[in-house]
C-alpha cells in the first residue's frame, strides 16, 4: 500500500511490551498538521485558502471522531498563552481567507500549539514534546511538509506523514491509516 510506505514510525526501538510508543489508552490517535503549505496556501497576493484536499481531509476525520491539532510555528509575541497566540493566528488568517468555505477551527479548538520562545519554534522539539502531553495518552501523528521537522516529531515518538508529494501520494494520511495506528499498543 502507497501510503504505508511514506508512514514512519516513531524512532523507538524495543518489544512491543517495553516499547516507549505504547500508550495507555489504546484505540485513539491525535493527528497534529503544521498550518502553511500543510493545510493551507498563501498567494502572492496575500490571500489563503485551502490547499487541495484538505477540507476533504478534515471533514473526513471530523466523521471518523479522530481528534486533530496544530502544531505551528507564531511570532511568540503574539500572546502569552497558546490560546492569545491562536487567537491572534486565527484573526491574521480569517482576515486574508479566500477560500470557498471557512477554515475549520472548531476543529483545533484546544490543540493549537505555538512556540513560547523563539527557542521553542520547530524544529526544535518543545513544541513535539507539548503534542504528546496534550495527546492525553492517544498515539501522536504528526502531519507536515518539512523533512526535518518530521525526522524530530518522529524522534519524540510521533507517526509522521511527509505532504505534498503528489501523486501517487495520498495528499495526507488516509483516515483508515490513522485508525489502525489508533489500535497499535
Amino acid at each position: 500500500m502507497a501510503a504505508s510506505a511514506a508512514l514512519t514510525q516513531p524512532a523507538t526501538a524495543g518489544t512491543a511490551a517495553d516499547h516507549t510508543n505504547a500508550k495507555e489508552s489504546p484505540g485513539c490517535a491525535v493527528v497534529y498538521f503544521d498550518l502553511g503549505e500543510t493545510l493551507i496556501h498563501t498567494e502572492d497576493d496575500g490571500s489563503i485558502h485551502y490547499l487541495p484536499d484538505t477540507a476533504r481531509q478534515l471533514r473526513e476525520m471530523r466523521d471518523a471522531d479522530i481528534a486533530v491539532g496544530l502544531i505551528t510555528n507564531v511570532p511568540p509575541e503574539w500572546g502569552e498563552t497558546d490560546a492569545a497566540r491562536a487567537a491572534k493566528l486565527r484573526e491574521i488568517v480569517d482576515a486574508d481567507w479566500t477560500g470557498a468555505e471557512p477554515f475549520a477551527w472548531e476543529d483545533f479548538e484546544g490543540r493549537i500549539l505555538t512556540p513560547r520562545t523563539v527557542e521553542e519554534r520547530k524544529p526544535a522539539p518543545a513544541l513535539f514534546e507539548r503534542g504528546e502531553d496534550t495527546a492525553d495518552g492517544c498515539h501522536a501523528v504528526y502531519q507536515g511538509e518539512t523533512p526535518k521537522e518530521l525526522d524530530v516529531a518522529r524522534g519524540e515518538g510521533y507517526f509522521t506523514y511527509l505532504v505534498g508529494r503528489g501523486a501517487p501520494w495520498p495528499a495526507y494520511l488516509p483516515v483508515p491509516v490513522v485508525k489502525a495506528i489508533a489500535q497499535l499498543p
